[in-house]
């Protein structure tokens, strides 16, 4: 949990995706990220987190479904929604707490 803190302590936003590998579909979400981590740049972090190798983590932050995304900035959290998400809709997402 420390290193997660320091994680989300970052000035910059933060953009974590708590997925499970067993997800139809993980793939596809998996250049998604690829996409908005590339049109973001430096100007923000992309993170994926495997809830079933981090299930303390996912239970503390009552992650019931996959996938979830969560921004952060400044340790806060900003922004959370699970489903399905565009790269478009993220990337606008983030880019409001650059």
């Amino acid at each position: 949990m420390t290193k997660f803190g320091e994680l989300i302590g970052s000035d910059i936003p933060v953009l974590i995706d708590f997925y499970a590998d067993w997800e139809d579909g993980s793939n596809d979400l998996h250049s998604i990220l690829r996409d908005v981590a590339a049109a973001l740049g430096d100007s923000a972090k992309v993170i994926k987190i495997d809830v079933e190798k981090n299930e303390i983590l996912a239970n503390a932050l009552r992650i019931k479904g996959n996938p979830t995304f969560i921004i952060y900035k400044d340790g806060e959290m900003k922004w959370r929604q699970s489903g399905d998400q565009d790269a478009n809709t993220l990337i606008n997402l983030v880019q409001q707490y650059v």
